[in-house]
């Protein structure tokens, strides 16, 4: 009984740091949510927001661009962790370190490096064109922009998926092959049920960080492309109208999509472990 009192005093600290920076945040704009500019209280942001076609496209474009990005990361992240842990140590170790230090690479920097890549006038654009290899590519749109959320996407998911691989053991697979089971047998019925909630989890991780991702956006097109983070940014600190209520009704769209996407994984989740049993 001592020691649980003990416990829960060491994680007081860390109780009182959630509350004040995650719940209290969340609950302030989940309140402030239901207030209309004119101070009456009821739906009416949620309604501007579902009736208007601007901020309609801002939800459509930004889905489109972190599920787009998300599945991509996810694939070249699941390339990438097998294919580490099919290497030597050293090298394993290496690149694992590297992805650690890549995976910060995001927001102003990554941007200003694609404009000095990929840009209009960037270096390997225009070595692409002298070539023939390219003839126009536009770094500033929605297939521009799912490129560079790909790009910080993969360095988090391989970092994700290494300790998923590492737990296949190699036992696994000798007696799946005793058993005359192929490669594709034993990824069907060994492989992918092992990893599935490593990959789900990861892909749910991965949607979530493209879609609060906001200095790379606007730092490539200054505000312009129109998705959620940036119509957010302009309610509360824009140069025309400041309309935090209708801000934070935006802002909880946002998560009530990831909090439906969270109660389906785990409902995946229970279902896998029921099947297993």
């Amino acid at each position: 009984m001592k020691r649980s009192w003990l416990a829960l005093l060491l994680l007081l600290p860390f109780l009182l740091v959630f509350g004040a920076f995650q719940l209290a945040p969340l609950a302030w704009i989940a309140l402030n949510s239901f207030q209309a500019s004119d101070g009456s209280w009821g739906l009416a942001n949620y309604g501007e927001i579902l009736g208007s076609p601007f901020y309609l496209q801002a939800i459509r474009l930004s889905l489109e661009i972190s599920l787009w990005s998300s599945v991509l990361g996810l694939v070249i992240s699941l390339i990438g962790a097998y294919s580490l842990t099919r290497v030597e140590s050293r090298l394993r170790g290496f690149v694992v370190a590297f992805t650690n230090m890549t995976s910060n690479f995001a927001g102003v920097p990554l941007a200003f490096a694609f404009i000095i890549l990929l840009g209009i006038n960037g270096c390997l654009t225009l070595a692409l064109q002298r070539l023939g290899l390219l003839e126009s590519f536009n770094l500033y749109n929605r297939g521009g922009l799912i490129l560079i959320y790909t790009y910080f996407q993969i360095p988090l998911g391989v970092l994700l998926l290494l300790p998923a691989f590492e737990a296949l053991k190699q036992d696994w697979r000798e007696a799946a092959a005793l058993l005359g089971a192929g490669t594709w047998q034993y990824w069907r019925h060994i492989g992918l049920p092992v990893l599935s909630p490593a990959l789900i989890g990861t892909f749910i991780i991965l949607l979530a960080n493209a879609l609060g991702a906001y200095a790379t956006v606007y730092a490539l097109t200054s505000g312009n492309f129109n998705v959620v983070p940036v119509r957010i940014a302009a309610l509360v600190s824009g140069d025309i109208d400041l309309e935090p209520n209708l801000a934070a009704a935006l802002a909880m769209l946002l998560v009530a999509f990831m909090t439906l996407i969270t109660l389906v994984h785990q409902w995946m989740l229970r279902r896998s472990r029921h099947v297993q049993n």
